[in-house]
């Protein structure tokens, strides 16, 4: 039997430069970072405090650990902090929150829809008292990826952050698909950032990037957060290298809307075949099934690569997977009865 090529929808993680970032990546100027402040890596850093609208950035290795450097920015040890149950701080980073930022955290219910809670539930949690938890940070993601890349609309996310100002809270962002929140919602990134203390993006998911995030934030958190990134081991030297990959990165944002369209074409085919699927609002396909690890294996004999997540089975579009790819995904699953 002849072995089908895989396709690819376990993450938007899994793209793979292209000849122009290659090339671009080839061919950047660079410096020591650590030393002398690397002239792509500050080029990068200045266009992303842009489009985020803050008055400075900052490039980490990961996304996990531009969680972590606001975190523990932000946190006391004991300090609790408020996050939507599923967030990525709660349950994909390993527990860091609590083992290195020292902060306890309190997961908020989805009252308002799909990765998002209310503003009472902010306040109603947000209370601190002498003999009670001490509660000092919101921690909220856009899009909010175990909610299958639900997005948090403007006026929602400034009722959040208003909540949490009354109850003197500061604000993290955890905007690691921040770039498809923007194009879902046909607005600008910094739209979508008011209010918020600090905000962490990836340049490695959607866009492209084979490594690498930033976190936003005013002049001094990112002063301080520099600092932090060195204690962790995260300075780089030539970093130019990455960051020019980063620039190409940004230059694609929009064409995450055909990622978004393939989402829905493959929701809609997967309905088709009987299957319960979630519309998705950007880049990635919730589907319920009786037997996530049979499903999963059955999907992996027929070449369609997919993950678990919630306890349903997550596909996720990315610039590596065309129209086409899609249709044969479908094709391939009819076929075998899954």
């Amino acid at each position: 039997m002849t072995k089908l090529a895989p396709i690819d929808l376990r993450s938007d993680t899994v793209t793979r430069p292209d000849a122009q970032m290659s090339a671009a990546m080839a061919a950047a100027e660079v410096g020591d970072d650590v030393l002398d402040h690397d002239p792509t890596m500050r080029a990068l850093e200045e266009r992303v405090a842009q489009l985020l609208g803050t008055a400075a950035a900052l490039w980490v290795p990961s996304g996990s650990m531009g969680n972590l450097i606001s975190l523990m920015l932000h946190l006391q040890r004991g300090d609790r902090f408020l996050s939507p149950r599923g967030a990525h701080v709660l349950a994909y980073e390993f527990g860091s929150a609590a083992w290195l930022a020292g902060g306890m955290p309190q997961p908020l219910e989805w009252n308002a829809g799909p990765g998002r809670p209310t503003p009472e539930t902010v306040r109603a949690h947000g209370e601190s008292s002498y003999d009670t938890l001490r509660t000092t940070l919101l921690c909220l993601e856009n899009t909010h990826n175990s909610a299958g890349g639900a997005v948090t609309p403007p006026h929602e996310h400034a009722q959040l952050a208003a909540a949490a100002r009354e109850r003197g809270l500061r604000i993290h962002l955890d905007g690691a698909r921040i770039w498809n929140a923007a194009v879902a919602l046909g607005l600008p990134p910094a739209a979508l950032t008011v209010g918020a203390d600090s905000v962490q993006a990836c340049l490695s998911k959607g866009l492209g990037a084979p490594v690498g995030s930033v976190i936003a934030g005013g002049a001094d958190f990112i002063g301080e957060a520099r600092r932090v990134r060195r204690m962790l081991g995260g300075g780089v030297r030539q970093g130019g290298v990455l960051a020019a990959a980063g620039l190409v990165a940004l230059d694609r944002i929009d064409a995450l809307a055909t990622d978004h369209d393939n989402a829905r074409l493959l929701a809609e085919g997967l309905a088709e075949q009987g299957w319960s699927v979630t519309t998705p609002q950007t880049n990635i396909v919730l589907a319920a099934v009786p037997d996530v690890g049979l499903a999963l294996e059955r999907l992996t004999a027929i070449g369609v690569r997919a993950v678990s997540m919630s306890g349903q089975i997550r596909f996720v579009t990315h610039r590596d997977v065309t129209k086409a790819d899609i249709g044969e995904a479908l094709r391939r699953i009819e076929e075998a009865g899954l």
